[in-house]
């Protein structure tokens, strides 16, 4: 059976997960502190935990909504929820979501399914309810009867960094769908788990495109993923045994779904136009490219067979063919649409909300991102497969993370200051390879090292780059550990029932 097709695994100890050694001494330690949390919150003991952790994107960022496969891997970093069903207390039944972390103060929800999210007063507990509403509107499509809505308490443990680009989000709302599911009973395979839970977090506005909740759901020890989407696949890319991957972080907190507008969704959007514009241009009528064509791969064929005409087959030949470098006004490209964006984007008030911030849109720097990145990650997958030697594999693996991260500077502008500085630092202390990982504008740069070098490269990376942080109050010294350390490809979600 293909492993998206399997349910999530049911544990009975932490073990299988957490390996052994210090990770299953901190598991077990976390472990006993969600008891306790649980118990003086709410005077009980949970009747199950689920896990889901965060990931690392190795390379194919900003492309996974546009329908292109991306590859991370999940790392040992990871949100352990504890959770009850309270049933029948006479009152109307209540969500109570408390944090072991006193800094996030108890959130109470009413239960119930159909409740909106309030968008303009973020509260860290909306995550669990985009996973409550998601499993109820997943329940009623596949014809579960769900009975009537009862009281839920939760304890939450997440040890992903937040606003780092490790997907602290996905990490939380997959741990709550598959919380919330087991109290049910209920269990689905992966490959729909990982579909749903995409679709949950849109319900805190944020466009996501699916890496993240698949890489969470389905990830192996050991083995990073390929995803593919429409259908959501997973296949296993062992890295070569000589390399091992440090993840940093800027200290720039990327704050995604405040600065949705501006950044993420901002992007959505110009590749849709983007799409739109090259599909035009390619010959299909205007009304037809609007209803059809919502992503860059939607048109790829049609630029693919444009470059066939120059002899080639990069899909680049058409962008650098048919869109201008220049930006464009709103005006250009209702110009050439023949409609305006406020229509085209009727239903979708997220990027109504991009067409008010946005004074011009770059197309031709956002479509040849899209289409070299998506190449660049068969790349990796091929180096890795290929009969390279480890060090000539090593070193091209490097490479393409290098043109990558360029890519995402220049083309896509979604790093900072702080993140250009530490892919500096990164390479310069030995790195093969380094770029920016997540969505970028702030959190984590990942770096491909040597694993022989691994230790000294930390030690000099806390010298180059965190140390006059330190300095500054910035961080503790302390907590270095949660912001640089070495990751090799850990498991995915799981249930706990002890």
């Amino acid at each position: 059976m293909a492993h998206e097709e399997l349910p999530i695994p049911t544990f009975s100890s932490l073990g299988p997960v957490y390996g052994e050694g210090s990770s299953l001494e901190e598991a077990e330690l976390r472990i006993q502190a969600i008891r306790k949390k649980f118990a003086d919150s709410f005077g009980d003991q949970p009747d199950l935990f689920s896990r889901s952790p965060g990931r690392v994107n190795l390379i194919g960022e900003h492309i996974d909504y546009e329908g292109y496969s991306v590859l991370p891997m999940a790392i040992r970093q990871d949100t352990i929820m504890a959770i009850k069903k309270r049933e029948g207390s006479g009152a109307a039944p209540v969500l109570r979501i408390a944090n072991v972390n006193d800094k996030y103060s108890t959130c109470t929800y009413p239960a119930d399914p159909n409740q909106e999210i309030d968008l303009k007063n973020h509260k860290w507990g909306h995550y669990f309810i985009c996973g409550y509403k998601g499993f109820y509107e997943y329940a009623k499509s596949k014809g579960i009867n769900v009975g009537v809505p009862f009281g839920l308490d939760v304890v939450v443990d997440g040890i992903v960094p937040t606003g780092s680009g490790l997907s602290s989000s996905a990490a939380f709302v997959c741990s709550a769908t598959i919380a919330i599911m087991a109290v049910f009973g209920a269990n689905f395979p992966k490959k729909e788990i990982a579909q749903l839970t995409c679709e949950c977090e849109r319900h805190i506005g944020t466009q996501s495109g699916g890496m993240d909740q698949a890489i969470s759901i389905m990830a192996k020890t050991g083995f990073a993923e390929l995803i593919d989407f429409n259908p959501i696949r997973a296949s296993d890319v062992k890295l070569p045994a000589g390399g091992t991957f440090v993840i940093a972080h800027s200290l720039a907190e990327s704050q995604k779904a405040v600065t949705a507008a501006t950044n993420y969704n901002n992007r959505v959007v110009e590749c849709r136009l983007a799409s739109i514009v090259l599909a035009i241009k390619l010959g299909m009528q205007p009304k037809e490219a609007i209803s059809k064509v919502k992503t860059l791969s939607d048109v790829e064929g049609l630029c693919v067979t444009y470059a066939g005409t120059h002899g080639s087959s990069d899909p680049g030949v058409a962008v650098k063919e048919f869109l201008n470098e220049q930006p464009y006004t709103a005006e250009d490209i209702e110009k050439i649409i023949s409609e305006s964006l406020t229509s085209v984007f009727a239903n979708s008030a997220t990027s109504l909300d991009v067409l008010k911030a946005a004074k011009h849109f770059k197309l031709f720097q956002r479509a040849s991102h899209v289409y070299s990145e998506a190449r660049r990650v068969h790349a990796f997958r091929d180096t890795v497969q290929s009969k390279l030697s480890e060090e000539e594999m090593l070193k091209k693996l490097g490479d393409l993370m290098n043109d990558s991260h360029h890519s995402c500077s220049v083309l896509y502008e979604c790093s900072c200051p702080e993140l250009e500085e530490l892919v500096k630092v990164c390479r310069d202390n030995g790195a093969l390879g380094a770029r920016l990982t997540g969505a970028g504008w702030g959190g984590c740069a990942v770096a491909l090292v040597k694993e022989s070098i691994v230790p000294q490269f930390i030690l000099n990376l806390k010298e180059s780059f965190y140390q006059s942080r330190i300095e500054k109050g910035v961080i503790s010294k302390n907590d270095l550990g949660l912001y640089v350390f070495a990751s090799k490809p850990s498991s995915g979600a799981a249930i706990f029932k002890f």
